[in-house]
């Protein structure tokens, strides 16, 4: 152990390591980039939950074992997602092999009801995202997308240019 058990100690111990855990991990994002965090894409996302969780565990251990252990796996979990980006951006194949394909929720204003049904989203969901994007009639809506990371997004206005859901998928 590498701090007594009283109060004061517990305390000193988990400020010490919040403060070099966040360090780490800011050190992690300056060499790998922004990128690491952007939950474009469902793997970031599992990355970003991953890297906290791990974070967790590093600024509640009690021993400096524990500790190393913790910021060799945040290591390991930028240099995974560095290669699979890296290796998303190289190749279509593994592109398609790994990721999720968005998909259509509502289109011109219609409800995609098999879309809803095979994505387990409830039709009050989708209305409560349009409600956020802040809709004022349904005819307004060119499109509601699921997206890979399980975000919804709202395109609604006059018109959409088709280049926006190119790769999105009917239901």
């Amino acid at each position: 152990m590498f701090f007594e058990n009283t109060l004061a100690d517990l305390a000193a111990r988990g400020f010490v390591l919040s403060v070099v855990g966040l360090a780490w991990v800011m050190l992690l994002i300056r060499i790998v980039g922004l990128r690491s965090l952007s939950k474009m894409t469902n793997f970031d996302f599992v990355m970003t939950v991953a890297l906290g969780s791990v974070l967790a565990a590093a600024v509640t251990a009690d021993k400096w074992t524990v500790f190393g252990q913790c910021l060799s796996a945040m290591t390991g979990l930028f240099l995974v997602q560095w290669l699979v980006a890296r290796a998303r951006k190289d190749s279509d194949a593994f592109e398609e092999a790994i990721q999720n394909e968005p998909v259509f929720l509502m289109r011109d204003g219609q409800f995609c009801e098999d879309a809803l049904k095979s994505t387990r989203v409830a039709r009050s969901d989708v209305i409560a995202k349009l409600r956020e994007a802040n809709v004022l009639a349904l005819s307004e809506v060119r499109a509601v997308v699921l997206e890979t990371t399980g975000d919804v997004s709202v395109l609604h206005g006059d018109r959409l240019d088709e280049t926006l859901v190119e790769n999105v998928r009917e239901a």
